[in-house]
C-alpha cells in the first residue's frame, strides 16, 4: 500500500510551514474561517502563500464563505486548491469550480455509515472528499480533536479521490492509515501543542508515522 499523502491544517505562521515543508507534508491548510483559533488574516495569507509557492499545496479552507471572501483568499494566499467545511451543496461546489477554476474539496462529516453515502453527491461537482467526525452542533465544524470509526471506510469506492480527517495525531494515524486504506490523511488540532499553535515536533513526529 503506498504512503497517503499529507495535509497539515491550521498552518498560521512561517515556523509551522517551514515545519510542514521540512516534513514533506503535501498540502498546507490555510483556514479562512473567522472564527476559529486558527484563521489566518489576509495579510498574513499573502506571505504564507507567497512563502509556499513551489514548495507544498495550498488549500483554502471555507464555512460557507461569499464568492468575495473566497476570491480575496484565493488571490492573498495564491491557492491551489478550495476546502468547503461548511453547508455547501453540490451546486454550489461546482458553481466555485467554475467560477475559480481551482480543484474543490468538499468535507463530509462522519457519525454513521450513512453519512459516508453523502459523498456520492458531490460527484461532478467536486474533486476530492475529506471524511471528517462530525462536531455536535453549536461548535466549530472541525479541528477539535474529534475522531470517527475509521472502520466505516473500510473497502470505500465512491468516484472520487478522498482522505481521511477527525482526531489524528503521531500516536494513532499509522493504525487509521492500516485500517481505511487513506490516500490522504489531515492533521490539525493533533499536531498542535494549544489551539492554533502548532508544534513543529509533533509536526515531524505525525508525518512520519503516516508513512511508517
Amino acid at each position: 500500500m503506498p504512503a497517503p499523502r499529507i495535509k497539515l491544517c491550521g498552518l498560521t505562521d512561517s515556523t509551522a510551514l517551514d515545519a510542514a515543508i521540512a516534513a514533506r507534508a503535501d498540502f498546507a491548510g490555510f483556514n479562512f474561517y473567522p472564527p476559529s483559533p486558527r484563521f489566518l488574516p489576509p495579510a498574513m495569507a499573502a506571505e504564507l502563500g507567497a512563502r509556499a509557492a513551489g514548495r507544498i499545496g495550498r488549500v483554502g479552507v471555507f464555512v460557507d464563505a461569499d464568492n468575495a471572501a473566497i476570491a480575496d483568499a484565493v488571490a492573498a494566499a495564491r491557492l491551489d486548491a478550495i476546502q468547503l467545511h461548511g453547508s455547501e451543496s453540490p451546486q454550489r461546489a461546482a458553481e466555485l469550480r467554475t467560477q475559480f477554476g481551482l480543484p474543490i474539496w468538499r468535507v463530509i462529516g462522519v457519525a454513521k455509515a450513512e453519512d459516508i453515502a453523502q459523498a456520492t453527491a458531490y460527484v461532478g461537482a467536486a474533486d476530492f472528499i475529506l471524511f471528517d467526525a462530525k462536531t455536535p452542533k453549536g461548535t466549530l465544524p472541525g479541528g477539535m480533536g474529534l475522531a470517527f470509526d475509521w472502520s466505516l471506510l473500510a473497502g470505500l469506492r465512491i468516484g472520487l479521490p478522498w482522505g481521511l480527517a477527525g482526531g489524528l495525531n503521531p500516536a494513532n494515524v499509522a493504525e487509521a492509515v492500516r485500517l481505511t486504506a487513506a490516500p490522504l490523511v489531515d492533521a490539525a488540532s493533533g499536531i498542535e501543542s494549544t489551539p492554533g499553535v502548532k508544534d513543529p515536533a509533533r509536526i515531524a513526529e505525525f508525518c512520519a508515522a503516516a508513512r511508517s
